[in-house]
């Protein structure tokens, strides 16, 4: 059985992954880069950057938007390098680029026009580590939704024939307030809409799952500060561990609820979650990140929330 959104990518001819949420989020994309490239496709990333880009000597491409290479310099944060590194490390060379998390719905939308005319792009697949993305903004607990909801209505701008969204790490999100009852709802509502492309399992036996493994545990070593607890959660699903099981010092004092739903990656059509979120007027013209979070303040301040249930398991 091949799920939907495979089955759409069959024709695409190149491929741009990016990251949605900022900081990892391009790492929970490398599984489906690697899946694709072993199809031979060619396979450009992207990734909303937390890193202080001005001071890695990269070139900026856009305003905003620098290209990552071997030859940036290296600072205590910069995944978008290490994963470049991993990758060159198993005879890949991919380009990959970041874009400043200070960027907008508008500058966003460009960088990813500019990297599609660059590269031939034909196929835009957004992930997010993490379930915040499939948040329509009347939730009570919506986790870290301003960065993801940017660069989903910035790539519902674009004019890229296929975009897709994934989401993977479904649970984690519960360390961000995230109410997942309302999570499984908004999924059964893109069901109905024809958005929800089908879903998969990451696991230890796939090639995909044995390099999400490495590649996690070489960004714990080249980043021991800042080990993702996104990325380490999704590694201790994918190996069997479960419940308030911690990696990283980062989640010191807080509880974990580790479970085999976070190895699932749940696959969208972008257009579809786009269409669904409900503050997108008050976000699709601005040209700041701080706008972003404004036009949502604004929305939540007069939007009645959704009643807050628990899932009845």
């Amino acid at each position: 059985m091949k799920i939907p959104f495979f089955d759409a990518l069959s024709d695409s001819k190149s491929i741009l992954i990016a990251g949605a949420g900022g900081g990892f989020d391009v790492a929970s994309g490398i599984p489906i880069y690697l899946y694709l490239r072993k199809l031979g496709k060619p396979v450009v990333l992207a990734n909303l950057s937390f890193t202080a880009l001005p001071s890695t000597d990269s070139d900026e491409i856009c305003p905003g938007t620098y290209q990552i290479t071997q030859e940036s310099r290296d600072i205590p944060y910069f995944p978008e390098k290490f994963i470049l590194e991993w990758l060159s490390a198993r005879g890949e060379n991919p380009d990959i680029y970041a874009c400043s998390n200070k960027l907008g719905v508008i500058p966003l939308g460009h960088a990813y026009s500019v990297i599609a005319q660059k590269h031939g792009i034909d196929t835009l697949i957004l992930v997010d580590g993490g379930t915040d993305s499939l948040m329509f903004g009347d939730e009570v607990g919506v986790g870290t939704i301003v960065e993801d909801a940017c660069s989903i209505i910035a790539a519902a701008k674009v004019p890229i024939a296929h975009r897709y969204l994934v989401a993977t790490g479904f649970g984690v999100d519960y360390f961000h307030d995230l109410n997942h009852h309302a999570c499984l709802e908004n999924i059964a509502t893109l069901t109905r809409d024809g958005a929800y492309l089908g879903a998969i399992a990451l696991t230890q036996d796939m090639d995909e799952g044995r390099g999400y493994l490495e590649l996690v545990e070489y960004l714990n070593r080249r980043l021991p500060g800042y080990m993702s607890i996104v990325a380490n959660s999704i590694a201790s699903a994918i190996r069997g561990e479960f419940g308030n099981f911690h990696v990283t010092p980062r989640t010191k004092g807080s509880e974990l609820f580790i479970n085999p739903f976070m190895g699932l990656f749940w696959f969208f059509q972008l257009r579809g979650v786009a269409a669904r979120i409900a503050f997108a007027s008050k976000i699709d013209t601005s040209e700041t990140m701080h706008e972003v979070a404004q036009g949502f303040r604004l929305f939540r301040a007069m939007t009645i929330r959704r009643t807050p249930k628990n899932i009845p398991l």
